[in-house]
């Protein structure tokens, strides 16, 4: 079963949030993972993208969007199929992936924004109600 964390970060900046992806994106891959972060939506993944370039300028996170290369270390997506099993997703959608199965790890990054805990502690009710134990990481 997958192994759920919810990550959540005290300032109620979406910027953070992004940062926060690409950090645990480029730690996971560093650790020889497959990781998929699903953005919000397309914008998010040009965002997301740009922000993989810029994060760090002494390293280098190879990823792409999955239109581009669904093969790469780090894929950037909404709801496609993660081309790779047992990796880790980072969440950055208001709602659970439809493949979650798919995945060994799930982390969800959470912001004080308030619509966005008020989602995401549904989201963590209902991992719940489907048999999984959810954990809270603070950030």
């Amino acid at each position: 079963m997958s192994r759920i964390e919810f990550y959540v970060l005290a300032t109620d900046r979406p910027a953070d949030r992004l940062r926060a992806a690409c950090q645990l994106a480029m730690k996971a891959w560093r650790h020889g993972l497959p990781v998929f972060v699903r953005a919000a939506d397309t914008d998010q993944c040009a965002e997301l993208d740009e922000q993989m370039w810029l994060f760090k300028k002494d390293c280098f996170i190879p990823h792409n969007q999955h239109s581009d290369d669904p093969l790469a270390p780090v894929v950037i997506g909404v709801d496609e199929e993660p081309s790779a099993q047992q990796g880790v997703l980072i969440n950055l959608n208001t709602t659970i992936s439809p493949h979650v199965e798919r995945f060994s790890r799930i982390i969800e990054i959470v912001n004080q924004q308030p619509d966005l805990l008020t989602v995401c502690r549904e989201n963590f009710r209902s991992y719940r109600q489907r048999g999984y134990d959810p954990k809270r990481v603070e950030l």
